[in-house]
């Protein structure tokens, strides 16, 4: 019986363990599209219901701090954001965060930003 117990207290742990391991999962409604940029760099576009409205983040990583890309942000063919953005922080990366009105039906999203000859897009559909 004891050795019983012991087992699951060290398969307690070990799974305890591991789920702090694993990433954070999506909320119920959101919508999240990851990928590469024409270099080495990554991006991740998400599209979350906020207060009856869309939230959009656009997010950039290309592990070098200081790198400014210009950045636009496109629904349904109209540019909702446009600008530039510096990246920072340990991890080189930015965040655009827009909210936008969410009409009835779907609404498309494209995002780009460009640095230095590399391109990065994203498009996803809330």
């Amino acid at each position: 019986m004891v050795r019983k117990l012991m087992g699951i207290g060290l398969a307690t742990a070990l799974a305890l363990s591991l789920a702090g391991a694993v990433p954070a999962m999506a909320k119920d409604g959101d919508v999240i599209r990851r990928g590469s940029c024409s270099g080495s760099t990554d991006w991740k576009l998400k599209l979350s219901p906020e207060d009856g409205r869309i939230e959009v983040e656009y997010e950039v990583d290309s592990n070098r701090v200081g790198q400014r890309w210009k950045v636009k942000i496109v629904k349904n063919g109209k540019v909702i954001f446009r600008g530039a953005r510096t990246t920072k922080g340990q991890s080189g990366s930015f965040e655009v965060r827009v909210v936008t009105s969410n009409p009835p039906g779907k609404d498309t999203f494209r995002a780009r930003a460009t640095h230095a000859g590399e391109v990065c897009r994203g498009a996803a559909t809330f």
